[in-house]
């Protein structure tokens, strides 16, 4: 099961009045619960699956995640001649590989599609998120090490 997927199951669970939804597929077990629209995400991997980089900084996760691929790219919406890069996944927002390196992106920067402005912990994964726009980044929106949600607002950047 993807990440696409995934969402999309939450998604559908916040439209109906299911409560609970397990779904397990060889080595993979997702449970979605539903309270007062509220969603709780509970997602299973095998050890052998989850690595975390060396350099990747750790923190405990601050709220229940789910995993994706270190592939996904962040939606992009334009707003006042801005756009803006937007969280692909709920975890835990980190500015740079660790605490004792630069961010990878600051204010005045440049970013071209492909450049790492990011990392998204999920699950003690460590996922590099992309830019898919060109431009100079005017505002970081995100404090480094602050919980994020899918879709939230990351940066404001002036194509």
């Amino acid at each position: 099961m993807d990440f696409k997927q995934i969402q999309e199951l939450v998604k559908m669970i916040n439209k109906s009045n299911i409560s609970e939804l397990s779904i397990e597929q060889d080595k993979f077990k997702i449970t979605i619960k539903q309270k007062d629209n509220e969603v709780q995400q509970v997602i299973t991997v095998p050890a052998t699956m989850a690595s975390v980089p060396a350099a990747a900084p750790v923190a405990p996760a601050a709220a229940p995640v789910t995993a994706a691929p270190a592939a996904a790219a962040p939606a992009v919406t334009k707003t006042d001649n801005l756009v803006t890069i937007k969280s692909p996944m709920i975890g835990t927002f980190y500015r740079s590989a660790g605490p004792d390196k630069a961010p990878f992106i600051n204010v005045g920067d440049e970013v071209a599609p492909g450049k790492v402005v990011c990392i998204i912990e999920a699950m003690k994964l460590f996922n590099e998120i992309e830019s898919e726009v060109s431009g100079k980044i005017v505002k970081v929106l995100v404090d480094d090490a602050s919980p994020v949600e899918y879709d939230q607002p990351l940066f404001l950047v002036e194509p």
